[in-house]
This record gives structure tokens, sequence and C-alpha cells, in this order.
């Protein structure tokens, strides 16, 4: 983004953006974190709870999100302009105040813009491509889960099940069960080793 910036003179207000973009910038803003802050995720879910760096991810995302918010609303208005003239009677050295006065109304510091480096965006956009690349990985664990689940309600055991049966329909375990009859390994999978 390339977003000009203009120094001002009060400590709160050390850069803000051009007066017009401020206004549809700090909107633009409040309105990007209310939609995230409104729509219907449950921060609650043990799906963020469960892994201690998604949460701590979380718990970032949430407070940043809020402290956007809270600086939308500050900094929506632009700022007051410098009473000079109270400063004049409260200071000494008028001469100060008057050259202030004149430094302030008489410079104009050139805009500053921001360039986005091409290895950074080259770096966010190879994270994205790898994220992607995952997602379809994940997808595709998902569809074979989902089969495997369904051949496992399908073919669920009970008392009518023969030992053939369970040898047809799941030949991995029965040439396992083969292999440990001919190595004569009869307790291998009982609990007192």
């Amino acid at each position: 983004w390339n977003v000009p910036l203009r120094r001002l003179s009060t400590p709160s207000h050390r850069y803000s953006r051009s007066l017009p973009f401020a206004m549809s910038f700090s909107g633009t803003a409040s309105r990007v974190v209310r939609r995230l802050a409104h729509r219907n995720i449950d921060w609650a879910s043990p799906i963020f709870k469960g892994d201690p760096e998604l949460s701590a991810a979380v718990s970032a995302f949430r407070g940043w999100t809020a402290n956007a918010e809270a600086m939308a609303e500050k900094y929506a208005a632009p700022p007051t302009p410098i009473d000079f003239a109270s400063s004049k009677s409260a200071v000494r050295d008028k001469a100060l105040v008057e050259a202030l006065e004149q430094l302030y109304t008489s410079n104009k510091p050139p805009a500053e813009t921001y360039e986005w480096s091409a290895e950074d965006r080259a770096d966010k956009e190879q994270l994205i491509e790898d994220a992607k690349e995952r997602n379809v990985f994940t997808q595709e664990m998902i569809e074979d889960t989902e089969k495997e689940l369904a051949f496992m309600r399908r073919n669920r055991t009970n008392r009518e099940m023969s030992g053939a049966d369970m040898k047809e329909l799941y030949p991995d375990i029965a040439e396992e069960v083969e292999k440990e009859i001919e190595d004569r390994e009869w307790f291998k999978d009982t609990l007192s080793k």
C-alpha cells in the first residue's frame, strides 16, 4: 500500500494520514473489525484451545482487532488545531512560541510512502501457496477418512459375524494374526508383558 503520511505537531498525532484518506481509512478499518468481531465464530470452541500455539495466535489476533477498533475510534476525527494564543499568554518567551507557530504554519514535509518489498511479498505469496497445498492435502485426507468411516459403519462387527467374515473384511489384521500364530507369539498383544 502506498499511503501518504503527513507530520502534525501534536505528539499524540505524530503521523496522520491526509484528511480525506483518514476518514475513509478509519471507516474501512472500523467496518473490517466489526465484520470480524460479529462473525459467527465461537472463540470458546475447543479447536482454538487444543494447541497452545494456536491459542496464543487467536488471543493475539483478538487483541489486535480490539486495539484496531479502539484506535479507529480514537483517531477517527482530525486533530484539533493548536491554540498558539493561549500558549503566548502562558509562556514567558513569546518569541519561542512565535517561532514554533511560524514553523508549524510554514513547514510542509513531503508525503511518506511505504513500499512493500518484492522479497517480502514473494515470501508471503509462497506461504499462501504452501497453505493452499496443505489445504488440498487435508481435504484429500478428509475424503479418505470419510470413506473409511463409511466402510467401517457398513461392516460393523456383531455377534453373527464369523472369523472368516472378519478375515475377508480386514485382510491386514488377518495376515498379522496368521503371522503371530506361525511365529508362536501367543501373548504378543496382551497387557501383562
